[in-house]
């Protein structure tokens, strides 16, 4: 049972709902029910013994499977949450519009309102209008998306079989998931390599890596502060000059 502030209940509702989109293709655990008591919110999911170790190229070849899953438009039917930040899933047609307006725009906006520093907010609306010139090549199918897939939100059962959870689901670019992988610390080779195998990466994926990751380091800077703004700062100018 996961229980916080009743505000959050909302945000237990997003959960439940991306675990059960994930199962389509994911070992996840199964959310049994929700709801509030008093002044707190609760959410009940199956209870899964997890290690931190197990079957890595599984792993991989199971992301890949997740990601053959494909939607009608990039985002999803309702908004949800980056952890605790909510997070845009509006319609669009267009991934390099979507990129922009519901991921980068609002957390720089979000940054203006936490005083994250002139000199980022600047070069963020420069880098706001050169989105579109970044993925113009790009046309990536709308995969089903983990969302915030780093190795504390992953873990093995005891045969080896892995479990995701604490998902922020949408669908979008499959590299965006990826990307998200090598950030906080990483996940061993052989996921990476079964990956690659099951579902060969597009040209230019190092090149889009950083923008992706951008979202997430911003995000980190508006919750945590602390170097994670002068980290989105230096990723920005890197965009920048490659733009």
């Amino acid at each position: 049972m996961k229980v916080n502030e009743r505000a959050q209940l909302d945000n237990f509702a997003a959960e439940a709902d991306g675990l059960a989109a994930l199962a389509a293709g994911a070992r996840v655990p199964t959310p049994v029910c929700r709801g509030e008591e008093g002044a707190e919110a609760f959410l009940v999911l199956e209870y899964l013994e997890l290690r931190g170790s197990g079957d890595h190229a599984e792993m991989g070849r199971a992301l890949a499977r997740l990601h053959s899953l494909h939607g009608p438009h990039f985002g999803w039917p309702r908004d949800n949450y980056i952890g605790s930040t909510p997070q845009l899933n509006r319609r669009s047609a267009s991934w390099s519009e979507f990129w922009r307006d519901a991921r980068l725009r609002p957390q720089l906006e979000l940054g203006r309102r936490n005083h994250l520093g002139a000199g980022l907010l600047e070069k963020g609306e420069r880098l706001d209008e050169a989105v579109p010139r970044l993925l113009a090549a790009h046309a990536p199918a709308p995969s089903l998306l983990h969302g915030d897939l780093w190795n504390g939100n992953a873990g093995f059962l005891a045969g080896g079989e892995p479990v995701l959870f604490d998902p922020a689901v949408y669908w979008g670019d499959r590299e965006t998931d990826l990307a998200m992988t090598e950030l906080f610390g990483g996940f061993p080779r052989a996921f990476y390599a079964a990956y690659e195998k099951s579902a060969p990466l597009d040209r230019g994926y190092a090149e889009r890596k950083t923008l992706y990751q951008l979202y997430h380091v911003l995000n980190h800077a508006n919750l945590f502060g602390g170097g994670y703004a002068r980290q989105a700062e230096e990723m920005i100018e890197a965009l920048l000059a490659q733009a």
